[in-house]
């Protein structure tokens, strides 16, 4: 019986898969991107993350400034000017543009037995001072090193401009501000820094290595875990000597801070290495003799890099906080530093908050540093996530 066939037909033209599937260039683009851009693109569609990032990268980039943005030093004290309030800053006068300028503010009432001592303050508004611009002010040491005069913004001339008023020894609140940010937002990162380090190392050995390894990290950070956290960091910032340097308690404090946050960053790891450490690609690299640091630095952390990124914007706003309640409470960080916590310090007692509101100012860059990182975290979470 003859057998019917077919005949067999190969096209002799060379075959493209993108036009073979008839791909637009948007599709194109899309699977010729690589993981870093799509992360990219899913992030930047986020507008609230988008906003966020773009605030802390400008809050961080003005940090090693913060000489030149704030219009005094540190500790210039202006003895006639003692808990002055707010000036206010305007653009018209009488109907007219006059741009930016303050009204000068003097004592109405200086009395020692007045409840708003040390005096009560008049607004003269028949006299405009206009701001100065790209000026030379106060002198002050750049970074510590290089001295300058040079300021982004400077009071009028023969007047003031506290625009958020000033505290006890009459120093300007917004400088201090900006100065403060300096400390208050390194803490965070250095304390980060520490704490990722911790967890990286130790939750990559006890997901890998495993037995007795993962064993003893895993009862250490049961331990952790079960004491109160506010409580310990209150009795390890007190065992601080007080005669330490600010530079040595600064250093001191970013440690516990980081000491302290470690546990949840290992299990992260622990649980994401032990369910990557029997690939076939960890395999090959034990059999080409690669050793365990390499494997697991090398191969199995940058499979969840973008997991750990997003852990890490979302704990450094905890540090932040951490650093804020210490110092609050007069535990953390302590004068001639300055840090937004050290100035919530002078606003403790029900009375200076009744008279003079404006102490409590720097809580409200606390609030929005925290938030920002808030919304940039999740936004970079969500943005890595494969499944989302």
């Amino acid at each position: 019986m003859t057998e019917l066939r077919s005949p067999h037909y190969v096209n002799p033209a060379p075959f493209d898969p993108y036009v073979a599937k008839k791909m637009t260039a948007e599709e194109e683009r899309f699977y010729r991107a690589s993981s870093a851009t799509l992360i990219w693109w899913k992030f930047r569609r986020n507008r609230p993350a988008l906003f966020a990032g773009i605030f802390l990268a400008l809050i961080y980039l003005s940090l090693p400034f913060v000489e030149v943005i704030a219009p005094y030093s540190l500790n210039q004290r202006n003895a006639d000017y003692l808990y002055t309030p707010p000036q206010s800053v305007h653009l018209f006068h009488d109907g007219q543009f006059v741009g930016p300028f303050v009204y000068p503010v003097s004592f109405a009432i200086r009395d020692i037995e007045s409840p708003q001592f040390p005096g009560i303050y008049q607004v003269d508004k028949t006299k405009p001072q206009p701001l100065r611009f790209f000026c030379h002010g106060e002198r002050y040491k750049m970074w510590g090193l290089f001295e300058g005069n040079f300021h982004l913004v400077c009071p009028p001339e023969n007047g003031t401009a506290f625009l958020l008023g000033t505290d006890r020894l009459g120093r300007d609140m917004l400088s201090r501000i900006i100065y403060g940010a300096r400390i208050s937002l390194t803490v965070g990162l250095i304390g980060i820094a520490v704490s990722f380090t911790i967890g990286l190392t130790l939750g990559g050995l006890a997901g890998y290595v495993g037995g007795i390894v993962d064993a003893l990290v895993m009862r250490l950070i049961e331990v952790l875990r079960s004491l109160p956290e506010l409580p310990l960091w209150l009795a390890l910032s007190a065992a601080l000597p007080a005669n330490w340097s600010p530079v040595i308690v600064f250093l001191g404090i970013t440690i516990i801070l980081g000491l302290l946050d470690w546990p949840g960053l290992a299990l992260a790891v622990r649980s994401k290495v032990k369910s990557l450490r029997n690939e076939d690609f960890v395999h090959a690299a034990e059999m080409m003799g690669a050793s365990r640091a390499r494997i697991i630095g090398r191969h199995l952390l940058p499979n969840f890099m973008s997991h750990l990124i997003a852990s890490a914007t979302l704990s450094i706003p905890a540090m932040i906080l951490g650093e804020t309640a210490l110092s609050f409470l007069g535990l953390g960080l302590r004068p001639p530093v300055v840090s937004w916590g050290v100035l919530l310090n002078s606003a403790q007692n029900l009375g200076a908050i009744n008279l003079y509101p404006w102490l409590l100012i720097p809580m409200i860059p606390v609030m929005l540093v925290v938030l920002a990182f808030n919304f940039f975290g999740d936004g970079l979470r969500d943005a890595a996530d494969p499944y989302h």
